[in-house]
């Protein structure tokens, strides 16, 4: 199953608290880019982010974006910016080492 324009929107949207989020159309899905930093998708109608050190202090649970991926991290509350954004800034950061 794809994810729907109108999650991929929700999603865009709920990010909104940070500048310089992009958006790429991979193959049904869509990979996610803050300050150009590849930091997770949207796949299935789920936001997922890239597991690093920094993020597992927000106890998300790990997730298969689709076959033969790593896991990654699911984001259950995607209805909370203020956590959102925080997940991405943290996510980054340890990708950005």
């Amino acid at each position: 199953m794809a994810t729907t324009k109108d999650y991929r929107d929700f999603i865009l949207e709920q990010l909104n608290l940070l500048e310089n989020i992009s958006c790429k159309t991979m193959m049904g899905e869509y990979l996610l880019y803050y300050n150009n930093i590849l930091f997770g998708g949207i796949y299935d109608d789920r936001l997922l982010v890239k597991i690093v050190d920094s993020n597992k202090k927000y106890n998300m649970q790990e997730a298969i974006p689709y076959n033969g991926a790593k896991p990654m991290y699911l984001v259950d509350d995607v209805d909370n910016q203020d956590v959102l954004r925080d997940i991405v800034i943290d996510t980054c950061k340890d990708i950005k080492k």
